[in-house]
């Protein structure tokens, strides 16, 4: 009897092997899915020889981008809308806006679009409430 009554000692280690497995699992989703992650718009944007302008507002500013289509889409930096239409736009960009009409609105709009329909979208910002209005570009390449 008195082999039966000998007591176990507990284990002092703690088995970290189901955690590193989890872990790798996590991190090889995140790696997969990371470069899926970044929205928006395929546009061609024309390249400008100038520098990039600081909005100073500290917040992230509202995104229109026009594709080679004439299709709008709006992002907020929460949300994208896409394919809207101007009163759509206004719309909604003025429930964004509200009181913050300093905000800036960055206009996106492909290199091969009609000028006419990036002047439509500016004047359908301007209705909204938009004070700060900017075109967005690449950075031309330096001749060599």
């Amino acid at each position: 009897m008195s082999r039966r009554c000998k007591k176990r000692r507990a284990m002092a280690e703690m088995n970290v092997v189901p955690y590193i497995d989890v872990m790798l699992v996590l991190l090889i989703i995140f790696m997969v899915t990371a470069p899926m992650m970044q929205t928006g718009v395929q546009v061609d944007l024309p390249s400008a020889d100038a520098s990039t302008l600081e909005t100073g507002e500290g917040q992230e500013p509202i995104t229109i981008s026009v594709d080679g289509k004439g299709s709008i889409t709006l992002e907020d930096g929460e949300s994208t809308y896409a394919e809207i239409s101007e009163t759509e736009l206004i719309t909604r960009m003025t429930g964004q806006l509200g009181d913050k009409s300093l905000r800036a609105v960055n206009i996106r709009a492909d290199s091969n679009i009609a000028y006419k329909q990036i002047m439509r979208v500016m004047v359908a910002a301007q209705k909204a409430g938009a004070k700060k209005i900017g075109l967005v570009a690449d950075l031309a390449a330096e001749d060599k």
